[in-house]
Order: structure tokens, then C-alpha cells, then sequence
């Protein structure tokens, strides 16, 4: 009988209530989606004009050193998936290992605080890049759309309007037709790569004299660059260690850990094979589509004017230098040019799905444990969906959207506060330890430590880059602020669920303890 009362007042039913419909497929590209490798090449000159030298930076080898060191998360991530498999993923994991209230806040700070942030500047962000490929295809009036809200020229209201119209769409899928959500998250992740190839090849093909014609057109326009003078203008080595390792933060940033969102709808998963492998299958594809691309980049416009041109702030902001438009600047074949703008622009839309789906089944997660308000946990039963977290995630985000669209110069520093999920993924793998140390025997006893232990080593290294570099990764006092305050106020949430709870005679910590239901 105190069995069966601890299963009746440790979680909010005997159920998730979420339908197990999450294929292999689908698993993959909900972390390929979150993993970002088509807005990495699409944003890498944002990064690199801001480091205090291009001299010896190498992208190819630095995808290569990034994705290496992630080796010790992916191992972690399987590992704990294939042995928890629970909506929510790492949160599950971390709550269970260091309690309720280590865990509920570290996730409300690392995944749900952080990503209501980075969801409305993506918002934007897939509206510049629209904006964006409207101005590379020949469309000037377009540039309006591409500026942001800070920049003379930009038209805020309208980029706030289309933001959320996109948002609006892909949360209104996932509550209607969750399987559709999934599936729709799956033909930008797939089509994004079939465009990555598509440039891959245009550069491969076209050239180097391809490249010379279309910079030496883009200073017809006025860039006052040609691509002589920028090739002649770099004179450092192709390879420095210490250069390259400034752009780790770049790459964590928007690829190489970000395979927990599988994870993140473990109990919708439908084979034991989707769980297991989803991440590591993400990640190599990932890292093979990012490190060929720029490569291609290399090979076609020869290394010394690439790494000129992504340190040259005229390009990279006035006429959005990227792998992107580089190959459709490139191309000779108008329909090929059209394929890989809209192939930058659905992997904006990727993202954006992707933490459409995930970032509510955190907030589910955290309900069903009654560390949120248990009405967060209500799932629809014609639907499937949990459709009260997905109507908080609308709002929030909606006002993040407007707040960045008319605030862009001082939000955009909210970039920073990505800081916080490397906090996060420190404490997922001290939970790896602990779990290893508790639960595991023998051979996957000493794996799960040994990752746990180097990904700790590792995100603790990158966290350091990103407060040794505030001025290239956006660090500033509000964005720390932003995560600070998201942590006290996880801390509070708690506070408050258990006092609220144990005055109705509940427990709650009893289901930190235990294994939510499936």
C-alpha cells in the first residue's frame, strides 16, 4: 500500500500520455535540426571578424579538434538514453542523479530560459536570411528584411510580423498534428543537407575563376574589394593550434554537442535502435556535412582569400559573406542558386522546429515531476500534445521576438547567455558519474565515467573561452544577468512546488527518486 502511494503522488498520472510516434528518422533530424550545421555556415563570418587574428585559422581543422572533443558527450548521451529513455532526456538523468532542485533549475536555466532567449533571435535570424538570399537572387527591396532592427534601412515591424507568423505556424503543427511537426522537422533537416551538398558541389565545380568573377562583380557595387587584393592581403601560415582553438566556442555554439534533443522525446521514440543510435548518427552527419563545406570553401576559393574575406567586415556585413552566398554568388545555374538560398533558409526553420517540439517536452518533464505546475503536464487527449507548455512556449517566445525586434542592439547580446546550456552539460556529465558509480557494473561502469568525466573537462574548457572572449561570443553583464536570474528563479520554482505540494500532503521529492512513467 505505500508503493502504490508513492506511484499515485509522486508524479501527476500513471502515464505520460504522449504517443510513442518519434521514428529513427525523425529522432535524427530533431537533433540535426538542433545541431545547426547549415546556420554555422551560415554565420561563420560573424564570428571570424571579430577574432583578434584570422592568421592561422583553419575551419577545417577546427570542425575537426570541435567534433574530437565532443566524442566523450556522445558516449554519455547513448549510454544514459539507452538505459533512461524519458521525455526530457538529460533533464530526467540530471534531477534523478543531484535532485529536484539541482536538476529542475539547471534545465530551467540550460534549456528552457536559454532557448526562449535563442528562439527569438533565430526568429529573426530566419527572417534575415530570407531577407538575405531576396538580395543575393537580385532582390534589393529585400535588404530590408535582411538588417537588423538596429541597422538604418531595417523594417522591424515587418520582421516581427513574419517571425512570428513562422513560429505561430510551426507551434500551431505540433499541437494539431504532432507526427506532421515531426515530419515537416525532418524534410528541412533533409532537404537543408541535400542543399549543403548541392553547394558543395556548385563551388567544387565552378571554380576558383567563378569565385574571382563574382567578388570582382561585388566590387562593381562598391565593396571596394577584389579578389586579388584580399588573397594578396593574407600572409599567415594555414594552420595555428592556438588561432583555431578560439573557434571552439563557435562550433559548440551551433553544432557539435547539441544531440540531446533526440534524447529530449526518448518515451515517443518508437525502436530501441532509434534510441540508442540517434545521436552519434547526428553528429557524424553532421560533422561530415560542416567539415567537407568548408573544405569546398578552401579548395574552390583557395585558402588565403577565404580567410581574408570572412575577416573583411564590409563583406560579412554588407553583403552577408557565407558559405551560402559565396555558392550562389558562384553559380552559373539560377535554379541551383535558388536550391541552396532556400536551403539556408530551411535550416533556420529547422531550428526553430526543433525547439518548437523539444523545449515544451522540458517543460512537461519539469510538470510531470510537479516541479512546474502540473497543469504544464496536461496532454491533449485528441491531439497527443502537450498543448498548455506549447501555448507558454508561444507567448514567451512571442515576446522575445518582439523585444529583439526592436531592441536588436542591446537583445542580440543574449547570444550570450548560451554560456548557460554548457553549465548544463557540466552537470549532465558529473550526473553520468554518479549514475555510473550507483547504477553500472563492470566495462560500461568505467565508460560512463571516464565520458562523464572528460565532458566535463571539455565544457568547463569551452565555458572559459566564453568568459576569456566576451567581445567574439557576446558575453556581457545582462547575458550572464539573464542566466543568473534563471537559475534563482529555477531555485524559487522549487522552493515554492514543495511548500505548495507538502501542504496537500505530497511529497515531491519522492519522484526524484524514481522513473517517471512511460
Amino acid at each position: 500500500m505505500v508503493l502504490m502511494t508513492s506511484e499515485v503522488t509522486a508524479f501527476v498520472r500513471k502515464s505520460s500520455g504522449l504517443r510513442r510516434d518519434v521514428s529513427m528518422i525523425d529522432a535524427v533530424s530533431l537533433n540535426l535540426a538542433s545541431m545547426g550545421g547549415g546556420a554555422a555556415l551560415g554565420t561563420i563570418g560573424l564570428t571570424t571578424v571579430l577574432l583578434p587574428s584570422i592568421s592561422g585559422v583553419n575551419l577545417v581543422y577546427g570542425s575537426v579538434i570541435a567534433w574530437l572533443l565532443t566524442v566523450p558527450q556522445i558516449v554519455v548521451y547513448t549510454l544514459l538514453a539507452n538505459r533512461i529513455s524519458r521525455t526530457g532526456g538529460d533533464y530526467i538523468w540530471v534531477s534523478r542523479a543531484l535532485g529536484g532542485m539541482a536538476g529542475g533549475s539547471l534545465a530551467m536555466m540550460g534549456m528552457v530560459c536559454e532557448i526562449f532567449a535563442f528562439m527569438g533571435l533565430i526568429a529573426l535570424a530566419a527572417v534575415f536570411s530570407i531577407g538575405s538570399v531576396g538580395v543575393a537572387l537580385g532582390y534589393p527591396w529585400m535588404l530590408s528584411l535582411a538588417l537588423p532592427g538596429n541597422t538604418p534601412g531595417s523594417n522591424p515591424i515587418l520582421q516581427f510580423i513574419i517571425a512570428v507568423l513562422i513560429v505561430g505556424i510551426l507551434i500551431g503543427i505540433s499541437v494539431i498534428k504532432p507526427k506532421a511537426g515531426f515530419k515537416l522537422l525532418a524534410t528541412f533537416s533533409i532537404f537543408g543537407i541535400l542543399a549543403i551538398f548541392a553547394a558543395i558541389f556548385l563551388l567544387l565545380g565552378e571554380g576558383q575563376q567563378a569565385i574571382v568573377n563574382y567578388v570582382n562583380t561585388l566590387n562593381a557595387q562598391g565593396a571596394n574589394v577584389t579578389y586579388t587584393s584580399l588573397a594578396n592581403s593574407y600572409n599567415g601560415p594555414t594552420f595555428d593550434l592556438n588561432s583555431t582553438v578560439l573557434l571552439l566556442p563557435f562550433f559548440a555554439l551551433y553544432c557539435y554537442p547539441w544531440f540531446n534533443y533526440g534524447p529530449a522525446v526518448g518515451s515517443e521514440i518508437k525502436t530501441k535502435s532509434a534510441v540508442k543510435w540517434n545521436a552519434l548518427i547526428a553528429s557524424l552527419v553532421t560533422f561530415i556535412v560542416v567539415t567537407i563545406a568548408f573544405g569546398a570553401m578552401y579548395y574552390a576559393g583557395g585558402f588565403a582569400f577565404i580567410n581574408a574575406a570572412l575577416a573583411n567586415t564590409n563583406l560579412v556585413y554588407n553583403y552577408s559573406l557565407n558559405f551560402f552566398t559565396l555558392a550562389m554568388g558562384a553559380s552559373s545555374n539560377v535554379a541551383v542558386a535558388w536550391l541552396v538560398g532556400l536551403g539556408w533558409i530551411a535550416w533556420n526553420l529547422g531550428i526553430l522546429a526543433t525547439n518548437c517540439i523539444v523545449v515544451p517536452r522540458y517543460l512537461f518533464a519539469q510538470a510531470f515531476d510537479r516541479f512546474l505546475p502540473e497543469k504544464i503536464a496536461h496532454v491533449s487527449p485528441k491531439y497527443g500534445s502537450p498543448t498548455t507548455a506549447l501555448a507558454i512556449e508561444f507567448v514567451v517566445v512571442t515576446f522575445m521576438i518582439g523585444a529583439a525586434s526592436f531592441l536588436y542592439g542591446s537583445l542580440v547580446s543574449l547570444y550570450g547567455a548560451i554560456v548557460a546550456s554548457f553549465i548544463y552539460f557540466v552537470f549532465v556529465g558529473l550526473s553520468a558519474i554518479i549514475h555510473a558509480n550507483r547504477k553500472e557494473k563492470g566495462g560500461t561502469k568505467g565508460l560512463m565515467a571516464i565520458a562523464g568525466f572528460f565532458m566535463v573537462m571539455v565544457n568547463c574548457y569551452i565555458i572559459y573561452q566564453f568568459f576569456a572572449y566576451p567581445a567574439i561570443y557576446g558575453g556581457n553583464t545582462f547575458a550572464y544577468g539573464y542566466v543568473a536570474t534563471s537559475f534563482i528563479v529555477g531555485v524559487a520554482i522549487y522552493a515554492i512546488s514543495k511548500s505548495y505540494y507538502s501542504k496537500r500532503g505530497i511529497d515531491i521529492t519522492l519522484a526524484f527518486k524514481e522513473l517517471p512513467p512511460l
